[in-house]
């Protein structure tokens, strides 16, 4: 599931017109590395929400700029495993 959430995590930032070519798993996705912008912090995760129905709250947005592509990948694969756990939703 990680590989399957980093290739997605990738595939929504070539969407949103970032050069991924030399993004290392172990980029920080913010000013310090690919560069993104807390508005396309934002974009990312409400992408990623979308595809994998995990929800992020609006007080994480600002620390997933210091979150490496490994970091993230690895915070929505743990979501997507509470979620799956939980169950459907009545």
């Amino acid at each position: 599931m990680f590989e399957t959430i980093r290739d997605a995590v990738k595939a929504a930032l070539t969407e949103m017109n970032y050069d991924v070519s030399e993004l290392t798993d172990t980029m920080v996705l913010g000013p310090a590395g690919l560069d993104l912008e807390s508005l396309a912090v934002a974009e990312l995760a409400v992408r990623i929400e979308d595809d994998f129905g995990v929800k992020f709250s609006d007080e994480e947005l600002p620390g997933m700029a210091d979150l490496t592509l490994d970091e993230f990948s690895s915070l929505v694969a743990e979501r997507v495993g509470a979620t799956s756990a939980a169950g459907p939703a009545v």
